[in-house]
């Protein structure tokens, strides 16, 4: 009897302390699971809707003055061309997972339309989108002086990454993704480094101590190889150069000013620390105005009729200007990893005249085309993104140029 006694008891022992490990762990084991099935066909939507809820994340009010694009809403293209196809565009929203559309022409909103669930005042997660944010918040602070120069070492600023991969990296090389640090950027893979980062994420570990985990593989600024840590270092660099967070130093220098309508949400560590490099949960009307700001070259006229120079007109154009052999777009270019060309934290499409865009993993993006006054927002849950074959980026790119054309002056 007591021997029975006994093994019930350290079963109800066992059970209890399993119990409290669950409850104390329970938010890390949801945030681990939703990290692991981020992707999968019948969750992918409503977690891209749904992170900042997850996921630990710092928080932006709306803006006390709103800024709305006023409307005059016609119909998009019925077909595009690609690869001397005529595809529908319907039907490409539709097999590309869009959830979020939005068109803006001459300042006014000319098509917005969402789907699966996405609306106007929902929150979508940006991925690389955010990179794109954070470079402005460089040329900021470079701007008010915070930062002195870019030709410095980021570990002028961040000294805790002395001894790791971004020891005396330029941080003009880190904007441009050419630091020359060894990272496995594929969503396909597991195990990549992207993927741990992912996971790692999920257990609220040290951003910053992930950065300082990587290793040199390249010499620094010679060769174009996307890495996505490069932006959480940046962020790192904006802490320690601004003495305050990203969230606070983006509300005073972009979010207020630009007038954002709904609040927004940019996914942190326990510690507070932003993702950086893709954290940001922002509604489709609110990545327009920085598509906007930049289509206007960092200019922005607030609900007053004030214009403000936000961002220096300088920085947009070096942002968006590939000024070396290994940044500049092009098939078979031995000196990068991808045929299209980058700048600060900006892309540059094959055959851009002036076009150049802010984009995130499963089809998210911004498409600025400033000769045609034009941005495009898009947002999208394409679980069949890692399906190289189909040729997603390529097609996106297509149909954006042919809604500049059907729009054109």
């Amino acid at each position: 009897m007591k021997k029975g006694l006994s093994i019930k008891g350290v079963f109800l022992g066992l059970l209890v302390t399993f119990l409290i490990i669950a409850l104390v762990y329970q938010k890390n084991l949801v945030r681990l699971y939703t990290a692991v099935t981020l992707y999968d066909q019948d969750k992918i939507v409503q977690n891209f809707l749904s992170m900042y809820q997850t996921f630990n994340a710092t928080y932006l009010s709306e803006a006390e003055h709103k800024y709305t694009f006023p409307r005059d809403i016609q119909p998009l293209p019925i077909t595009f061309e690609f690869q001397q196809s005529n595809l529908s565009l319907n039907s490409f929203i539709t097999d590309s997972q869009t959830t979020g559309l939005l068109v803006i022409k001459n300042g006014n909103i000319v098509f917005e339309d969402y789907w699966l669930g996405h609306s106007e005042e929902k929150q979508h997660i940006s991925f690389s989108v955010a990179k794109s944010f954070v470079s402005a918040l460089v040329g900021i602070a470079v701007a008010d002086g915070s930062i002195k120069s870019i030709q410095q070492a980021i570990t002028d600023y961040v000294p805790e990454l002395k001894g790791t991969g971004y020891d005396g990296v330029r941080i003009k090389d880190i904007l441009q993704m050419s630091s020359g640090v060894k990272f496995n950027e594929d969503y396909a893979d597991f195990y990549s480094d992207i993927n741990r980062f992912s996971r790692a994420t999920a257990f609220g570990t040290s951003l910053d101590d992930f950065s300082g985990s990587l290793e040199r593989e390249r010499e620094p600024g010679s060769f174009h190889h996307y890495v996505s840590i490069d932006t959480q270092v940046l962020g790192m660099l904006l802490t320690r150069a601004t003495q305050t967070s990203l969230t606070e130093y983006l509300n005073e220098k972009l979010w207020q000013p630009l007038g954002m309508e709904y609040p927004g949400y940019w996914l942190a560590d326990d510690t507070n620390m932003e993702l950086a490099l893709g954290g940001l949960n922002l509604t489709l009307r609110d990545y327009a105005k920085l598509g906007w700001l930049y289509l206007n070259k960092g200019r922005w006229q607030t609900h007053n009729g004030q214009v403000l120079q936000l961002v220096p007109e300088q920085w947009v154009v070096d942002s968006t200007t590939p000024d070396a052999p290994h940044l500049l777009s092009g098939k078979g270019n031995p000196l990068s990893s991808s045929p299209l060309g980058y700048g600060y934290q900006w892309w540059i499409p094959l055959s851009a005249e002036d076009e150049f865009a802010a984009q995130g993993i499963y089809d998210q993006f911004i498409y600025i085309d400033p000769d045609q006054n034009l941005v495009i927002v898009k947002n999208s849950a394409n679980y069949r993104y890692n399906d190289k074959s189909l040729l997603w980026k390529e097609k996106h790119y297509a149909m954006f140029r042919a809604i500049s054309l059907h729009f054109a002056n």
